[in-house]
């Protein structure tokens, strides 16, 4: 079963009755459920993580890594954020 991407993928989106045909590009979408943001940076900081967010935010999707292809091993550059997780 393979999987659907899309690379580079333009978001339409609309803020404050603004529309916006090409808002943002996300680098990988995988299935319409995942959002991969690709770096290859010395360090990840806080404002990487907020721009993941805010894709995330921005499209109602729900999760989203960060793969930073700059750090010695690779286990160490993914980072995982959730969007509004449900709470029951």
């Amino acid at each position: 079963m393979a999987w659907q991407w899309s690379v580079r993928f333009p978001f339409e989106i609309e803020y404050c009755g603004i529309r916006f045909d090409e808002g943002f590009r996300a680098d990988i979408i995988i299935e319409g459920k995942v959002i991969l943001e690709l770096k290859s940076i010395q360090k990840v900081n806080n404002a990487h993580k907020k721009q993941l967010l805010t894709c995330l935010r921005l499209t109602g999707l729900k999760l989203g890594y960060l793969l930073n292809f700059g750090e010695a091993l690779m286990k160490d550059g993914i980072t995982r954020t959730v969007n509004r997780l449900d709470e029951d």
